[in-house]
């Protein structure tokens, strides 16, 4: 316990680590190991530059969370599951991936003006569908790097001719796009973000 008392007096790391492993503990022993991967994960990422945590938060997601509809993971037609409840099922959606990484570089350190969650339209096997991402700025107008499940690489939007952006949000704003004008407060205008908002942070994110 005295990494996790070191981790959550950090500056910029923002989760509290005996909560989540508190949180974890309480949803069982695949949980608590999958967030003491996750821990080691956070504390290494910490001390390295952004691309560095960017690839292992977007591998670490990608290689543990199996790909399922809200309809066979939750039993309902759009749910979206907090960091704990997405390594608890060990399955989810894109919204899951998303949000999962999100929070993860936040405890990381990455700062969250940098983060977005991207809704797109994703084109696939010839269809356009519906479909999260997460984007990193290094600054407020450079061009975003993207975290998907889809495709695992990281890849600058540029490189994503299969993406169409509609709307992007975080705990600050929301946007048109990923960078077009402020669309208003995402706390208000989204419901699920807001509600996963206060799930995470009772976990200790």
């Amino acid at each position: 316990m005295l990494l996790a008392a070191w981790l959550a007096q950090q500056p910029g790391l923002a989760w509290d680590v005996e909560r989540v492993l508190e949180a974890a503990e309480q949803r069982g022993a695949k949980t608590l190991s999958q967030v003491q991967a996750l821990r080691q994960l956070v504390e290494r990422a910490a001390s390295l530059d952004t691309p560095a945590k960017l690839a292992l938060i977007n591998n670490f997601f990608n290689q543990r969370v199996a790909y399922a509809e809200d309809t066979d993971a939750w039993g309902v037609i759009d749910y979206w599951a907090s960091p704990l409840e997405t390594l608890q099922k060990g399955r989810g959606d894109c919204e899951d991936y998303a949000s999962a990484k999100y929070f993860s570089l936040l405890a990381a350190g990455v700062p969250g003006e940098q983060l977005r969650m991207v809704y797109v339209r994703a084109q696939l096997q010839g269809r356009s569908v519906a479909h999260m991402v997460l984007a990193h700025y290094a600054s407020p107008e450079a061009e975003p790097t993207i975290l998907d499940n889809l495709q695992t690489e990281l890849r600058p939007a540029s490189a994503r001719r299969d993406l169409q952006p509609v709307f992007s949000f975080n705990a600050e704003g929301l946007w048109n796009g990923v960078a077009g004008s402020s669309a208003g407060n995402p706390v208000n205008r989204l419901s699920q973000w807001r509600d996963l908002l206060a799930k995470a942070r009772a976990e200790g994110f």
